[in-house]
């Protein structure tokens, strides 16, 4: 084999590490052969795949901000071109954030794949083997997940990582899904109700997933799609095992968010800055220059437009909980007009991401890089606001508004939280924002995900899956006329590098 580097060859050898709220200890080099002879062992395999998520070439930065960028809500204070290029939707497929989180996830994947097929070498009763690989089947699923979302087809893999997947070509968009639907079945079937973390997948977990993947691949039309999402959802629902936190604040304060009732599947920090990269860079990629908080405040480079604070009504407690419109810097307590008293050359006088710089909990370093923040990667808000999207579409307007109103009477309860000058607040209850009366739109819903959701990384993909492109980047969007945004924009370019390896993954997507 030649020795340059191909994406797969980086899967073929495995190390694992630890995840804070994941039972197995770290293990070393983790080779195909001669490792599985227990299910301990599968166990390892599974954690691993799941810290992979959390490198920060993933949810530690490299995706999670693009997503970011990519969305409507947050511009970009940077002239670093990958950034600019996924600010501006002019990605081009020699990215250096693309060339980061692709082979990344595909690690994930490999690790996931090898703990599949580890188990079936290990002798046990199915009711002791298949809990825990339907974790390893979740993982792969969520991982597919994104990739199938983000770049469309893709090469898809299902077993142990080979010398012949160097050059495996692409699998169609809808044989995704289908493997993305069955991997999730098996998941429901075979995960315990409970679990220790929300960071370890359940059942409710991957009926979560069904919903928000039937939702997904429905578009804009799929009626019978529109259904299973509806019914998954509301299985989750009627399930009474989660809750909607009293506390919107709460759902971003790694000191308490272990206790809350909301996040369904999260992404748990290991609190330290791993020597893999598994840590969280998120915070300080969002957080204001010259912040006192957090030894220096945060880098100023994901900043949200103003229009996205103008526009959002002040009664509304999400708001204040989302955004740091004032802050001490340097030693001065300033608004957000008087932001750039840093000095620094992309301060900018806007209200700032406030969710993952409040609270980034006791493990955290200079500027809360390696928070311990748990980050919710589909929550009982979403939920709700699933099967009210559904409903509108099946015509069951008295299911959407129910659905919809609960998350809004959330937000109207307001709570304590702490600001970004560092002083302890109490939003008091709200009317606002009030129950929606009436017809339900599918207009009402994307709205209210983009409020309840805000910069949690979801937007981008909402104004994929509803192709609405145009209204987001047109003149009335928040960020104003993105002008080089086409539909080709929808899906980001395969990794140039990839395709020098490995022909088979040509075409190259459309208009790249």
């Amino acid at each position: 084999m030649k020795t340059y580097k191909y994406l797969f060859l980086l899967l073929i050898s495995l190390s694992i590490i630890g995840c804070s709220d994941l039972e197995e200890e770290p293990v070393g080099i983790l080779a195909p052969e001669g490792f599985f002879s227990s299910m301990a062992d599968v166990q390892a395999a599974v954690d691993g795949s799941l810290t992979h998520a959390i490198n920060e070439k993933i949810w530690g930065r490299k995706l999670s901000i693009a997503l970011m960028l990519r969305s409507d809500m947050v511009s970009l204070a940077s002239n670093e071109t990958r950034r600019v290029e996924m600010e501006e939707l002019t990605t081009l497929a020699s990215n250096g954030m693309l060339s980061e989180f692709w082979p990344r996830i595909y690690q994930g994947i490999a690790a996931a794949n090898l703990a599949i097929s580890g188990a079936e070498s290990v002798s046990a009763e199915e009711s002791i083997k298949n809990p825990v690989v339907a974790q390893a089947y979740f993982t792969r699923a969520f991982y597919y997940f994104h990739l199938v979302r983000l770049f469309g087809d893709i090469p898809y893999i299902d077993g142990p990582f080979t010398e012949a997947d160097l050059t495996i070509g692409k699998t169609p968009v809808a044989e995704v899904y289908e493997k993305i639907i069955a991997d999730l079945e098996f998941a429901e079937t075979w995960l315990p109700e409970t679990t220790a973390s929300a960071a370890i997948p359940s059942k409710g977990a991957a009926t979560s997933y069904l919903a928000l993947v039937y939702l997904t691949r429905a578009g804009t039309s799929n009626t019978a799609d529109f259904q299973k999402a509806y019914d998954y959802a509301t299985q989750v629902i009627n399930s009474g095992m989660y809750a909607l936190d009293s506390n919107y604040q709460n759902l971003f304060n790694a000191n308490v968010i272990d206790a809350s009732p909301e996040p369904i599947f999260a992404l748990d920090y290991n609190n330290v800055e791993a020597e893999d990269n598994a840590y969280d860079q998120t915070a300080p990629m969002t957080g204001i220059r010259g912040d006192d908080r957090n030894d220096g405040g945060g880098w100023s480079v994901a900043v949200p437009s103003l229009e996205v604070y103008t526009t959002w009504d002040a009664g509304d407690y999400r708001r204040a909980v989302s955004l740091d419109d004032e802050a001490n810097i340097n030693g001065t307590y300033v608004n957000y007009t008087q932001f750039d008293i840093s000095g620094h050359q992309f301060a900018k006088n806007v209200p700032y991401i406030a969710k993952y710089m409040r609270y980034p909990g006791p493990y955290a370093r200079i500027n809360a890089r390696a928070t311990s923040h748990n980050y919710s990667m589909i929550r009982y808000a979403e939920v709700l606001l699933i099967a009210a999207e559904a409903a509108v579409e099946l015509g069951n307007n008295a299911a959407a508004l129910d659905y919809i109103n609960q998350v809004r009477a959330r937000a109207r309860m307001g709570g304590a939280y702490k600001t970004g000058a560092d002083i302890e607040k109490t939003f008091p209850a709200s009317p606002v924002p009030a129950n929606l009366t009436g017809t339900v739109t599918i207009n009402d819903v994307l709205e209210e995900r983009r409020l309840e959701l805000a910069f949690e990384c979801k937007r981008w993909y909402d104004i994929v899956r509803r192709q609405i492109g145009d209204q987001a980047y047109g003149p009335n969007g928040l960020e104003g006329n993105k002008e080089f945004f086409t539909a080709d924009d929808y899906l980001l370019p395969l990794p140039e590098d990839e395709l020098e390896r490995n022909p088979n993954l040509l075409p190259q997507n459309p208009g790249y």
